[in-house]
């Protein structure tokens, strides 16, 4: 069984030292934070080192932190052969917040990419399915139409009064909006 601790050393001895930029490996969601730069290494390590065999890709969860600047894209993996489960965070500045994709080695990424996009504006750089917007290339929107502006999940994001012509929710006229630092 592929315990936290033994994921965190694998990784260790692979890349050196200083692949884990920090390692939280005991509680309910074990996890390390990697850099976006060594991600797609590290993610090939996980899934095809028969010790870790990290074949499934659960989800891409996007958490936005504002006061530290940083988008963060957490994935969580499930080893079946070796009943675990792990977490690994890539941590990336807010104001350009670029991770490579990883749909070619778990191919569910393609789809978790384009919303953690939709939704926090993470550009998963080689992803297989992009656009081009104001010289920006993306993933191609999941969920929301493609002129949508701003990105809903960022703690600052100000929901629009309306869309083309379709009013938002009468509940924002007494809905206050936390003062998140910018």
């Amino acid at each position: 069984m592929a315990s936290p601790v033994a994921v965190a050393e694998v990784l260790t001895q692979a890349f050196g030292p200083g692949v884990l930029l920090e390692a939280h490996l005991e509680g309910s969601h074990p996890h390390v934070v990697v850099a976006a730069a060594v991600w797609p290494q590290v993610a090939e390590l996980l899934k095809n080192d028969p010790r870790l065999d990290f074949a499934m890709l659960r989800s891409i969860t996007g958490l936005d932190y504002p006061q530290r600047q940083q988008i963060v894209a957490a994935y969580d993996l499930l080893s079946l052969t070796q009943h675990a489960e792990f977490c690994v965070k890539v941590a990336v500045e807010r104001t350009q917040p670029a991770i490579p994709s990883v749909a070619a080695i778990w191919p569910a990424a393609d789809w978790h990419e384009r919303e953690a996009y939709d939704l926090f504006g993470i550009i998963f750089t080689g992803h297989p399915d992009v656009v081009t917007d104001a010289g920006v290339t993306h993933p191609r929107r999941i969920l929301l139409p493609d002129d949508w502006q701003g990105f809903p999940l960022r703690k600052d994001y100000e929901f629009p009064r309306e869309y083309q012509g379709i009013p938002g929710s009468v509940e924002l006229d007494w809905v206050q909006k936390p003062n998140y630092p910018k």
